[in-house]
């Protein structure tokens, strides 16, 4: 016999077992101890369990087939596994307090501005539609370096992770280029796409001339930052995500009301500290990229050059979560704009309500970002025996996590509204949004981290972005405008629509993560 099958003895004889790169030779690499799977340059797949008699080829599937979980299980779901707790659990706290640092800033000018004035809330509302737009494909562009990158990481091989790191930068540059060229040149037409009210989209381009510069920063520092992910470090993210925290919040106190001799600046104020912010930001993470990481070890020219090598595998991955992200953030800023054509009021409540169940639920989206890690690791490793039990044991967190972030943010909602200097009207619908979101929250702490965690994680990244958008485009858009502009149903009743998808993909996300016909073997 000669290649996969030949090599196949070399694995019995017990040599052994060859290198990452014997992959591309149609060598076999274990994947646990059901078997052996022989990728083979024909597009086959030949398994070989030890203790069973060789089996002819089949065709490769679009996914791996994965060994059955017969290990023992804490109340018949759970794995013992206690390295996956050791693994999960640090790097939840880590990235989840990095999301709720950078949550907190936003949070922070949401607050502040709302104090000044309900018009600066409402213009610096509809800019933050456009930077949500961008973090939206920004994410995508990082979450394609992480599954990719986790999966090598797996392997121990950091040259490839250097090069798929270089290319998510140039990526995230150019998406970040694109929204500045955007905001420079046509920001009434812009703001207006959310809004008729002119003295709000007046208020915004005073807010947009300053912060459209931190587009091109946080383009940049978002790469970074999952590259970081990828390999599990997160540790940096969080001091960064703090420094931005002091940072902005001083120069909100200074800029927006005039403090210590500063001009009183109101929303341009809090566009000058983010942008302050976002400097500071970037320079932590490129010191720390650049001279302390141990892991990666990159230098200026590995971010600088361009390598086509893995080009065609990271465009592969990550291009159906870039195409959902932006599809995903046009969907909200269409959202936003069905609100905003209701009243200014509906805009600040919203903006309010969503910056508030975003603090609580950190947590359950910062699990999306462990999953990815770990489901690619696992994989990358070739101890595919553990998807089954790690996939199902997150899935009890993720609901676990869910209910208890929905029920505390029901019962904080009065007493934080309570900080707002709003008008009743929009206090009452603030007090609406936040009613129905905690509910929403337990089902976005579930479908999210599921199909773009566990799912993305594996190599399957464009489930999510036929789910989101099929949802968002064919009942949640549609639905919003007739119930707001057909049927002229209250305000809250059109937030339902907008926010039902969230529980509604829990029931395909659930269904799809439990076959297991998701996982990619990506690697070389």
């Amino acid at each position: 016999m000669s290649g996969p099958i030949s090599g196949a003895c070399t694995k019995r004889s017990g040599k052994p077992p060859p290198g990452p790169g014997a992959l591309r030779a149609g060598y076999p690499e274990y994947l646990g101890r059901r078997g052996l799977h022989f990728p083979g340059g024909d597009g086959k797949v030949f398994p070989y369990p030890p203790n069973e008699p060789m089996q002819e080829p089949m065709t490769m599937k679009r996914f791996t087939q994965i060994p059955p979980d017969r290990e023992p299980r804490l109340l018949g779901v759970l794995t013992r596994d206690k390295s996956f707790y050791r693994t999960f659990f640090p790097l939840l706290f880590i990235i989840a307090l990095q999301q709720l640092a950078a949550l907190t800033v936003n949070l922070v000018d949401n607050i502040m501005l709302g104090l000044y004035s309900e018009l600066a809330l409402s213009g610096a509302t509809l800019v933050n539609q456009l930077q949500f737009v961008l973090q939206q494909i920004a994410a995508g562009i990082g979450m394609g370096i992480v599954v990719l990158a986790s999966q090598y990481w797996g392997q121990r091989r950091t040259e490839p992770i250097r090069r798929i790191i270089s290319i998510g930068l140039k990526f995230g540059f150019a998406a970040g280029l694109i929204f500045f060229l955007l905001a420079s040149l046509i920001p009434h037409s812009l703001l207006s796409l959310f809004t008729d009210d002119e003295a709000v989209i007046l208020e915004g381009m005073r807010y947009l001339g300053i912060m459209r510069w931190t587009f091109l920063l946080f383009s940049l520092s978002n790469s970074l930052m999952y590259a970081l992910q990828s390999v599990e470090t997160a540790a940096v993210g969080t001091v960064m995500s703090l420094s931005t925290i002091v940072i902005n919040l001083c120069l909100n106190y200074v800029f927006i009301y005039g403090n210590l001799g500063a001009r009183e600046r109101g929303v341009e104020g809090a566009a000058i500290a983010t942008l302050v912010s976002r400097s500071v930001e970037l320079l932590i993470i490129l010191i720390y990229t650049l001279f302390l990481d141990k892991k990666l070890r990159m230098k200026l020219r590995d971010m600088l050059r361009f390598d086509g090598t893995y080009l065609r595998d990271y465009i592969r991955v990550a291009t159906p979560v870039v195409v959902s992200g932006l599809l995903w953030g046009v969907a909200q800023a269409a959202q936003t704009a069905v609100l905003g054509h209701i009243g200014a009021q509906v805009i600040a409540a919203n903006s309010i309500a969503v910056t508030v169940s975003q603090v609580f639920a950190v947590l359950g989206m910062a699990c999306a970002n462990v999953a990815s890690v770990v489901t690619g690791k696992t994989i990358g490793e070739g101890r595919l025996e553990k998807v089954r039990a790690y996939a199902r044991t997150m899935q009890v967190i993720f609901l676990c996590l869910g209910v208890s972030l929905g029920v505390l943010l029901f019962l904080f909602r009065v007493p934080i509204v309570g900080i707002y200097k709003i008008s009743p009207e929009t206090r009452t619908l603030t007090l609406q949004f936040l009613t129905v979101l905690s509910v929403t929250t337990m089902g976005s702490c579930y479908e999210y981290p599921v199909e773009s965690g566990i799912i993305g994680g594996g190599g399957s990244t464009k489930y999510a972005a036929v789910v989101d958008n099929l949802f968002m485009w064919l009942f949640t858009i549609p639905g919003a405008v007739l119930s707001a502009f057909v049927f002229g149903f209250p305000p809250v009743v059109t937030y339902c629509f907008l926010k039902a998808d969230q529980l509604l993909k829990c029931i395909p996300n659930s269904i799809t993560c439990n076959r297991f016909r998701w996982v990619r073997i990506l690697t070389r």
